[in-house]
């Protein structure tokens, strides 16, 4: 394969990966689907495999596929502690997160905890 279509197939998978990604978290957060995908279910949802998802999601964007999936839920769940008038536990659970286990991911992704977020930015 020359090295331009190459890119070019490799931009196709990437937007589809994050398209997917998009959809997949509204899946999640609107109860039509129970759970999160893996990596390796969403490589097959997009007729890759795994590995070389991982691969062109580095080489293109500098970081592994997870590392975007997370930036994501990340970036919804902030919206919601800032706009939603829920608890924690509500939203660890509409994102199929036991409530624990959410903070802990949350902190370690942004260095502090939903309450803490929520206090320190909330108007």
């Amino acid at each position: 394969m020359d090295e331009g279509k190459k890119k070019s197939r490799n931009e196709e998978i990437s937007k589809k990966y994050f398209e997917f990604l998009d959809r997949h978290i509204d899946d999640v957060i609107s109860a039509r689907t129970t759970d999160f995908m893996g990596l390796s279910q969403i490589a097959s949802e997009l007729a890759v495999s795994h590995k070389h998802l991982i691969n062109i999601i580095q080489h293109e964007f500098g970081n592994h596929p997870s590392y975007f999936y997370d930036v994501k839920i990340i970036k919804i769940t902030k919206e919601i502690l800032l706009k939603e008038d829920v608890s924690i536990a509500e939203v660890a659970r509409k994102f199929t997160y036991d409530p624990s286990n959410f903070s802990k991911f949350f902190k370690n992704r942004t260095g502090q905890t939903p309450g803490n977020f929520r206090r320190q930015n909330k108007m």
